[in-house]
Parts: C-alpha cells; structure tokens; sequence
C-alpha cells in the first residue's frame, strides 16, 4: 500500500534528480523495467537506461523550474499527483499517476500537463 510518506519521499528524490539530472539519481527513483510516458498514450520510456536517457535529452537545468505539488489520491500501489510548474516563459499544471513497486520506486509513470493561459 502507498501512502503520503511513499509519495513524499519518491517526490523528494525526484526534486533532486530534476535539480541535479544525474544519471543515478534518475535510476533511483524507478525500476529496472519502469516505464515512463511523458504523455498518457505514448509508448514510453522502457527501463531505467531509457527512462534517463530521455529524461537527459528534455531537461531542464537547475533553477529554469519552480515546482509545487500535491498528492490527489493514493489507492493501493497507485498515487496521482497535481502540480504546478513554473518556467519564465510559461506555466503548466500537472498530473502525475505513478504506479510504484514494493520498495518505493516507480514502476510506471504517466504524465499529463496543460499550459495556462497568458495572463
């Protein structure tokens, strides 16, 4: 079973590889056979060399982003999460499905985001 402690400490660790983009810090967060989708019916990212080498490829560098989150519901080995992001050039909001395995780490994660109107 999830719960906000699962959730809270995966999100942590995925501010830190978000910040950092090291390669261990990115195969930390997910399983060897993770899947990442960065859109909800796209194939994805398989496994943890693909899921980093695309997250290299997108990245953002430390400090283009300002983050906030929040869990939405959790339920069984599932949790969604609501965000959103901030660039300086646009702003999105954010939801996250994350499937994770028994040890915490992700083993599928889907991403949906939206860009909000200019202001």
């Amino acid at each position: 079973m999830v719960d906000t402690s699962v959730v809270s400490a995966w999100m942590d660790r995925y501010s830190t590889a978000w910040e950092s983009n090291e390669p261990e810090d990115i195969r930390a967060l997910f399983t060897e056979d993770a899947i990442y989708r960065t859109e909800p019916y796209d194939d994805g990212w398989r496994g943890q060399d693909e899921i980093v080498e695309g997250w290299l490829e997108a990245r953002d560098e430390p400090g283009d982003a300002d983050f906030t989150w929040s869990p939405l519901v959790t339920e069984g080995d599932v949790a969604t999460i609501t965000g959103v992001t901030h660039y300086d050039d646009a702003t999105y909001s954010n939801l996250w499905v994350i499937r994770f395995a028994e040890d915490g780490r992700a083993a599928e994660f889907t991403e949906w985001y939206m860009t909000h109107p200019e202001d």
